[in-house]
């Protein structure tokens, strides 16, 4: 006697979460490169960069929804 052969179904997956836009400003990264001022009281600017966080959307390298 032979057992018949059970179908198997396909699992549903769950639908996945839309991929948020890329902030414009920083391009997803999250950092900036801002200019390094030195000098006492004129600030003058260098050539120099450093890392700083975005303020467009606060390091999280997403575009705001509002």
């Amino acid at each position: 006697m032979t057992t018949a052969k059970k179908t198997t179904t396909r699992r549903k997956t769950a639908p996945r979460k839309p991929v948020p836009a890329a902030c414009p400003d920083c391009e997803g990264k999250g950092e900036i490169a801002e200019t390094v001022q030195v000098g006492g009281r004129k600030k003058r600017a260098t050539d120099d960069r450093q890392a700083a966080l975005c303020t467009t959307c606060w390091g999280s390298g997403e575009a705001a929804t509002d």
